[in-house]
């Protein structure tokens, strides 16, 4: 049995054929800046190109988006980087486009699934994954299922608070572990240290070289991350916790040793969980979307 997965970003798509526990074919194309039923019709040619590739038919498709989405509704209900997206019915348009049963989910939630079957926590029987990019996400996963809670908000660890009337989030409250550590946050500090606009990349290389104040930024971003690891076992208590993100996988030993001495020192008296770095980059999204779907059949 075979399913597809399509992991939609906000410029592009990509789409694979999971079959037998592996990705059997991969397309990826733009995403259409007119947004709406030209992103579906987008991601339904890239599905059919992704069948055609691994001369295989599906019979199912797992969708990964951005965005708060109504799992019941199959609804985005918006998408801050993809017009036409507000309170948008994918699952029952992209499912008549293609004939095929669609199975939607959060995009960081299909990264954490990809990381429990696949990648760093596979063989565990409870993983929280941690994504510290442009913005913090997560997902946990318990007994091979992603856990959603009760109305689809669970494991949002980004918007957990850290620092009450710290810097204003995107999402609109004040101190969220996202608002101090994500890499926006890292862009927000450095410029305000070196009194010049700076990327997270650039940032980076300053601190690889040395500089007292890029170091001083990325340690305290990595300080606020390890606090909110401590934290996550309190809540979940998982078997592993899966680290990934452009800022974590390049922030380097120095960002992870800063992170874990915040982490062990916010759980002492309590059992840690180990920590471990993603292991599939990129490839996550599709192969979580996919796995979506490959659950949903039995295929996993």
């Amino acid at each position: 049995m075979s399913v597809v997965g399509i992991d939609l970003g906000g410029t592009k798509i990509a789409a694979g054929v999971f079959s037998e526990g592996a990705l059997r074919s991969k397309v990826t194309v733009a995403t259409p800046e007119d947004g709406g039923d030209a992103v579906v019709e987008a991601m339904a040619q890239a599905a059919r190109a992704a069948m055609r590739e691994a001369g295989m038919a599906a019979q199912s498709v797992g969708l990964g988006v951005p965005g708060p989405l109504d799992f019941k509704k199959g609804v985005i209900k918006f998408a801050p980087n993809i017009a036409g997206m507000l309170d948008f019915p994918v699952v029952a348009k992209l499912t008549a486009t293609l004939g095929l049963p669609v199975y939607l989910e959060n995009d960081a939630n299909a990264a954490a699934l990809a990381e429990h079957y696949l990648g760093a926590a596979r063989g565990a029987e409870s993983s929280l994954f941690v994504t510290v990019s442009t913005g913090i996400g997560g997902g946990f996963v318990v007994g091979g299922r992603v856990w959603r809670g009760a109305r689809g908000q669970g494991a949002e660890v980004g918007h957990v608070t850290v620092i009450p009337q710290g810097p204003v989030c995107g999402c609109g409250l004040d101190g969220c572990l996202e608002s101090v550590a994500a890499g926006r946050a890292l862009e927000r500090d450095a410029g305000y240290a070196y009194n010049t606009p700076m990327t997270t990349p650039e940032l980076f290389a300053r601190y690889r070289a040395g500089e007292t104040k890029a170091t001083r930024i990325v340690h305290q971003a990595a300080h606020f991350v390890g606090i909110g690891l401590a934290n996550f076992v309190k809540t979940f208590d998982p078997e592993v916790i899966v680290v990934g993100g452009g800022v974590a996988l390049h922030g380097g030993e120095g960002y992870m040793h800063t992170l874990m001495q915040a982490y062990e020192r916010y759980l002492e008296g309590w059992q840690p969980a180990p920590v471990r770095l993603a292991k599939l980059g990129t490839e996550a999204g599709l192969l979580g979307a996919a796995l979506t779907a490959a659950v949903e059949v039995g295929e996993v």
